[in-house]
């Protein structure tokens, strides 16, 4: 039966894991959809033909918004699109696969936003949940889509969400009963322009909620702290910094406590740095704001030991450890990378930049690393910034396993080769996962294999 609220016929606008999505819902639910996608590759026709629609890959063109009425628009794709822009013209309704799946869900949402850490905190906050008794299902901008799980979810279900820019741009208003903002720094200014514009979109994960939710903001990041007087949610405060918050969850005395209450202790955490920490203490108020108890909360993080791409440990060769820390994609990312290690650091870095200023990443590369090896569009300015800094040991490598090579040589017993590239992956690599896969590929091979 077609929902009355969809209309008849629907055009998908980028056909990644999210468009797919989209496609598929739509199409179950009695919808004509039709694809368009700017690329076109045997992977996407193969898509195509396995869902069993039509679509013009490799470009668009204004009449295939001829007969429509949905938009769907996926999250790499720009809001303002010329494609996009001539829908609204035209009276089309756009959406996206989040959009369409908060006016479909009737279970608790759990949304997790910020500038860094919030796939960690996603998944270690789904864990939380789970240990706690609850059925939970994760996905959202962690690589996991929802819309077509959205008819399977039991009555009693929590769904947590890892939310990006992009997507809460495109979401009407995200219906949350527990939002967490991990932190805001500049970030797709590229596509947002401002960071007044990024700020904002991350303000409304919680500025849409309602006095019965409950918000949890980052007490030690101005922004996300700042977003307290913009919600009608009760605010729960968490600390690294700041233990005499009341009701809050802090790290206090080697202690993660929830209120006054003693949850476990800080060096049970395996994840490495203040940063995850932090990442920790907001998950750890999922888990209270929903009411779980907090033992088996405590157990869940004891034996969360990360994910890929996330200071994730490659090896240890020749007394040399190697961390691959793909995911990442801004300086801020990168400078708690820095800050959670105590021993020397040979930095790979460099990528796509996406409008930001080299300079302060140059000055906390040369302050905190013994050499860098830079990849990428931004590795020639990258190592001019640093040598200006006054480090002598900055060089560009035309590809990774070079990158790889060169810090092998760089390196000595006692240090950690660290791939941390502070910017996107896409001038060289299909994502960063695929840029952090690569990488342990090059390790393995160039020293690990040279180790045994």
């Amino acid at each position: 039966m077609i929902a009355p609220s969809l209309g008849r016929r629907a055009l998908v606008i980028g056909f990644g894991v999210s468009g797919r999505a989209s496609a598929r819902y739509l199409r179950d639910h009695g919808l004509a959809v039709r694809v368009a996608d700017r690329a076109d590759t045997p992977s996407l026709r193969a898509a195509l033909a396995e869902l069993g629609l039509e679509g013009r890959l490799g470009g668009y063109a204004p009449e295939d918004l001829d007969g429509v009425d949905l938009v769907v628009v996926s999250p790499g794709v720009p809001w303002d699109l010329p494609l996009v822009e001539a829908a609204r013209g035209r009276g089309i309704r756009i959406t996206s696969e989040l959009d369409l799946f908060f006016s479909a869900c009737r279970q608790p949402v759990v949304g997790i936003t910020g500038t860094n850490g919030k796939t960690t905190t996603t998944a270690l906050a789904a864990d939380l949940l789970r240990a706690g008794g609850l059925r939970v299902l994760r996905g959202g901008n962690i690589g996991e889509p929802v819309l077509d799980r959205v008819d399977r979810l039991e009555a009693d279900e929590w769904v947590v969400l890892e939310l990006s820019s992009f997507q809460l741009e495109s979401i009407a208003r995200p219906r949350l009963r527990i939002g967490a903002v991990l932190n805001v720094t500049a970030d797709h200014l590229d596509r947002h322009g401002t960071f007044e514009r990024y700020r904002e979109l991350k303000a409304k994960a919680v500025r849409s909620m309602d006095a019965d939710g409950v918000a949890l903001l980052n007490r030690d990041d101005p922004a996300a702290w700042s977003m307290r007087s913009q919600t009608a949610a009760r605010v729960i405060p968490f600390s690294t910094r700041e233990p005499s918050i009341g009701e809050g969850v802090v790290a206090e005395g080697g202690w993660v406590r929830a209120g006054s209450t003693p949850v476990l202790p800080v060096a049970a955490i395996q994840l490495k740095g203040e940063h995850n920490v932090s990442n920790v203490l907001a998950a750890v108020g999922v888990g209270w704001a929903a009411g779980l108890a907090l033992e088996p909360m405590a157990e869940a993080v004891r034996s969360f030991s990360g994910l890929e791409h996330r200071l994730e440990l490659v090896g240890d060769f020749g007394g040399i450890r190697w961390y691959n820390d793909s995911k990442a994609t801004t300086p801020e990312s990168t400078y708690r990378a820095l800050e959670a290690f105590s021993e020397p650091i040979v930095l790979i870095a460099g990528g796509r930049s996406k409008g930001t200023d080299l300079a302060p990443l140059a000055r906390a590369i040369a302050a905190r690393a013994t050499a860098l090896v830079a990849i990428g569009e931004t590795g020639p300015e990258l190592v001019e910034r640093v040598r200006g800094e006054g480090m002598a040991s900055a060089a560009v490598a035309p590809s990774l396993e070079d990158a790889v090579r060169q810090a092998r040589n760089a390196a000595s017993a006692g240090s950690v080769v660290l791939l941390s590239p502070a910017f996107a992956s896409y001038d060289m690599f299909r994502d960063y996962e695929d840029r952090g896969r690569r990488f342990k590929a090059a390790v393995l091979e160039e020293v690990g294999s040279r180790a045994s």
